[in-house]
């Protein structure tokens, strides 16, 4: 499998339409194919990586993991929790393969005879996006959420035809049911157009359909329940299988792709299974040592002890109280960082109380680390 780039193998942007990356491939594999470069093994070792971009990217599926996980995500090895959603996809362009894969596009062009295939009749329907939110103690504990998306459904009076009497329209006698026109012109270049008796459907639909305007289908909005389980992370994507728009003529329902985000919490944050906290205390607090209430991310109260002569960003780590795992009864851990906080708008007493600790803490003896860099840096000042 090649490591190039497939969006600049095939010389299209990343956003490019699936129209467009069809029309791109079939430049470039006319200008590379074997056939038209005998002996060129540039040419052919081309022509293998452009067929190899594009049986991803005109795949939506395929295209999506490619996207967000690139060349890894047909490498087989990112299967399992938190890994690839898509697993690997293996292909194969071994010697004869790739002709066989293409020949529809280049029977004509090389004399094959294989001519226009009729196209199937049925058609998959669409698949569908949905972005759906949810909080970090939902995402702890997981929630069912009622969403509501627009879609199609199959007409009930054509069944998916769009014909007035439900029944499936004949086949095109122009392009034999494929949709295409192909001539042949100067020599062995092929021009492929839409067939304009059809409009490219390769069906002759002589009566309409009056609900669906010969479609085939009708708009509605169906409402769901999407149950997301508990550990979920950010950023997920949970496939809900044929919940996307209707097929026409008896073929399969789209899919329904449901995007989670979770939103930023006031008091944690999270790294997989981890939570991580900062949480003020005061300097007396630090100094004598004490305790701290602090609400755990299921909604129970921890009281955190706080240890005589904590420092400033110490971090304290409270075991099993951190979010829930995926498909699992076990939890992350909470990570609690101690901010301590000098304390200002003193009353006179306060800083007479201040003042008299100042005093009797010339040795240091009760600050370590000050005594410690004191030590460090003696020999710099000046005599």
């Amino acid at each position: 499998m090649t490591e190039k780039d497939y969006y600049e193998l095939l010389e299209v942007s990343k956003t490019a339409s699936g129209e467009e990356i069809k029309k791109s491939y079939r430049r470039l594999a006319m200008k590379y194919h074997p056939d038209r470069n005998p002996g060129n093994q540039e040419a052919e070792t081309k022509f293998k990586e452009i067929n190899e971009a594009y049986e991803v990217l005109k795949d939506e599926q395929k295209r999506a993991a490619y996207d967000r996980y690139g060349h890894q995500a047909f490498a087989g090895g990112m299967n399992g929790a938190g890994g690839n959603p898509f697993g690997g996809f293996e292909f194969n362009f071994g010697a004869g393969g790739f002709s066989d894969v293409f020949s529809d596009i280049f029977s004509e062009f090389m004399g094959g005879g294989r001519g226009a295939r009729p196209r199937s009749s049925s058609e998959r329907g669409s698949d569908l996006r949905y972005n759906l939110e949810i909080s970090l103690e939902e995402a702890f504990a997981g929630v069912e959420k009622e969403i509501k998306i627009p879609t199609t459904r199959v007409c009930e009076d054509c069944h998916g035809h769009g014909t007035a009497d439900g029944k499936e329209a004949p086949v095109c006698p122009d392009c034999r049911g494929s949709g295409k026109i192909r001539r042949q012109q100067g020599g062995f270049f092929i021009v492929e157009t839409t067939c304009p008796k059809c409009g490219g459907s390769g069906r002759l639909v002589k009566d309409k359909a009056k609900p669906c305007a010969e479609e085939g289908f009708v708009a509605q909005e169906k409402t769901l329940k999407v149950k997301i389980p508990a550990g979920i992370e950010d950023d997920t994507r949970m496939r809900i299988s044929g919940e996307g728009t209707a097929g026409l003529r008896g073929g399969e329902n789209g899919d329904l792709y449901v995007f989670i985000s979770i939103k930023d919490h006031k008091l944690y944050s999270r790294e997989g299974a981890n939570l991580y906290a900062s949480v003020p205390i005061s300097m007396t607090c630090a100094a004598l040592g004490g305790k701290v209430n602090i609400p755990s991310i299921d909604g129970e109260k921890i009281e955190l002890d706080i240890e005589p002569g904590t420092q400033n960003d110490q971090v304290a780590k409270i075991k099993g109280q951190g979010m829930t795992m995926l498909r699992s009864t076990r939890r992350g851990d909470l990570f609690v960082k101690l901010r301590v906080e000098t304390p200002v708008n003193l009353s006179a007493r306060q800083k007479e109380l201040l003042e008299e600790f100042r005093a009797i803490s010339k040795d240091d003896a009760c600050q370590p680390e000050s005594k410690s860099f004191l030590d460090k840096i003696k020999d710099l000042f000046v005599a």
